[in-house]
Parts: structure tokens; sequence; C-alpha cells
């Protein structure tokens, strides 16, 4: 080898050493980044759920702003605890938790519905209740699971009840807001089907002829073209209808389907904002379907959602929604909804595992 050669390999060398230095600078520097980020997540849902445990009524149910107790905001509340680690029964939070599910049990109605509120769509704060009971009883020891379970078996005949009432083949295999809607929309049905899934994953009796009837109708509500889905029909879609089909979908085992990946990209090519329409409730159902989703779909819509909810998060700890019928739902909706959107990537919750 020449003179020249050797001086040339030697350069080679020390250049190859300094970018190797340089990307592990970066590397390093990245991962201090992701754990500062994730530090001041963890602070703000610290902060939130102080925020939530201070508003806890006596009874040890939480409210609606225009309702007052609900079982649909106390079991988001529950929920929000759920999802950041604290189980009924244990540490600082385990004796409100245990309240308010007991509150929540309480609540049920002889035909199985979980409602206390006044609202026009009884199915809507149903679907989430039941959710919530199914998530608790798998986070339980079986003897406190035990009522649970029992209330949670009522509210499913429910759902499977309120699917079977004949409809049209457009609305067939969903739900609306009453127990005997002839008609359906997303909605009401995601919720329905989370329930459904969390229960059967629980070892409920949930036929698998309703779980696929029910997605059956998502796919109906898929756009075409410009991809995303539809409220009841498939048209005028939005990202948070893309958020809530894709979660529909996914949670169903319908992994990467055609219309889910198609709504995907409609999301991020429109992503949702914080001055979006519904924001609170696009923001849980975006991460955690994009979460099921995975790769870039899942880092874009979480570089966003985390970004918005740590700039917009008040002093005492909650957020408030600046949009329509959110700020009309109140504090303890809104601030539960963007706690659950924020631990997602805990995994706590046994319908946001993979």
């Amino acid at each position: 080898m020449t003179t020249r050669n050797r001086k040339r390999v030697a350069i080679a060398a020390v250049l190859a050493a300094l970018a190797g230095i340089c990307s592990l600078r970066v590397v390093a520097q990245d991962e201090v980044n992701v754990a500062a980020e994730r530090k001041e997540v963890d602070e703000a849902i610290v902060r939130a759920l102080e925020f939530l445990a201070e508003r806890q009524r006596p009874s040890g149910a939480w409210t609606l702003q225009n309702e007052g107790e609900a079982t649909s905001a106390t079991s988001l509340a529950v929920m929000a605890f759920l999802a950041a680690g604290h189980v009924p029964g244990e540490g600082p939070y385990g004796d409100r938790l245990e309240r308010a599910i007991a509150w929540v049990v309480a609540q049920q109605q002889e035909n199985g519905l979980l409602v206390s509120e006044r609202g026009h769509g009884p199915m809507y704060s149903h679907g989430i209740a039941t959710l919530m009971l199914a998530e608790a009883a798998g986070m339980t020891d079986a003897a406190s699971a035990q009522p649970l379970r029992a209330a949670l078996e009522k509210a499913i005949k429910l759902i499977l009840e309120s699917q079977n009432v004949n409809k049209s083949r457009m609305h067939a295999g969903g739900w609306r807001y009453q127990p005997k809607s002839t008609d359906s929309d997303l909605s009401v049905t995601a919720w329905q089907l989370l329930a459904l899934r969390a229960a059967k994953n629980l070892g409920c009796d949930v036929p698998a002829e309703n779980i696929d009837r029910a997605v059956e109708y998502v796919r109906r509500l898929a756009v075409p073209g410009s991809g995303g889905f539809g409220y009841q029909s498939p048209h005028a879609p939005s990202p948070t209808r893309a958020g809530t089909g894709i979660l529909a979908l996914e949670i169903c085992g319908q992994h990467h389907t055609a219309e889910t990946m198609s709504a995907a990209e409609y999301l991020l090519a429109n992503p949702l904002r914080y001055d979006t329409h519904y924001y609170f409730y696009g923001a849980y159902y975006c991460t955690v379907g994009m979460f099921q989703v995975g790769g870039k779909y899942w880092d874009e819509t979480r570089a966003q959602v985390v970004a918005d909810l740590r700039r917009h998060q008040e002093a005492d700890g909650s957020w408030i929604s600046r949009t329509g019928g959110e700020r009309s739902a109140g504090l303890i909706y809104s601030t539960s909804m963007a706690v659950l959107a924020l631990s997602v990537e805990y995994q706590y919750l046994p319908i946001y595992q993979r």
C-alpha cells in the first residue's frame, strides 16, 4: 500500500470514528429528550388525577356539568385512574375507586341499563359504564370482582338485545342512543364494541356473531376515496370519526384492514387539532386506535396529541374543552379523556394492550 493510500485509509477511519461518536451523541440526546417528555407527561397525569380526586362526590360519583352525578362521568374518571396504574382497594386512590365502582353498580336498572343521568342517549353512557366494569373486574381480586361481573353480565345482555332490534341493512349490527333504536351510529356503536370486547376478554359470553355483525356495520361506514369513516353513512369523514372507526376495527381483531389503513392515512393528512369538534373524544379514540396500528401512524399521532395536551393543561391539572358539546359536559369529562389519551403507552388497561 502506498503512503498516499495509507493516509486515505487513516483519514477514513478517523471520519468513521467521528461519525460513530456523533451518532451515539444523537441517540443519547434522543433518549434524554424522550425521558424528559415522559417525565412531563407523567407529571401531567399526576396533576390531573389529583384534580379528579378532589372533585369526587361523597357518594363516590363524579358529575357531568349539566346532568349531576353520572355513570358516564364516574366511569370515565375510574378508567383514568386505572389507566395510570391505580387499582381498586390499593394505594392512595384505592378506596375512592371502590366507592365509585360500587356507585355505578348501584345505579343499574332492572333491564341492565347502567345510567343515572337524564341525557337523551342512555346507550352512550351504558357503553362507557359497561366498558369500565369489564376493565375494573379484570384488575380486581376474584372476591371483589364478583358483584362487578354480575352487573356486567346484565349490562352485556342489554347490549346484545339492543343490537338485535330489527333494523335496515345500513344500520344492522350497530347501536344508537336508545336500547330499542331502529337506526345506528358510529359513536354509540364504538362504545358498545369496546365494552363487548373487554367483556369477552374477561370470559363473558359474547357470541362472535355479534362482534362480526358490528364489525360489518363499521366497515359499511368507511368513506371510499378520501378514507375515514362517516357517522351514519359513508360520508363526511373527520379526524375524530377516523380514530373511532380505526379503534372499533382494530380492537375486534381486524388488524390493518383496507378500511383501517385508509383511515390511518386520512388521519395523518388531517390530524386532530385542539380546536377540532369533540377534540377530547377524538384524542381518546385516535391515540388508542393509532397505537394499535403502530409504526409512523402511532408516532405522528402521539406527537401531535401529547404536544397539544401538554400545552393546554390548566394550572389546576384539568383540561377545558373549547368546543360546543364537550364544553357543556364539563371538566371531569375532558380531564378524564385527556388522561386516557396520555396513558395509552402504559398499557395498564387491558383494552389498551396490543
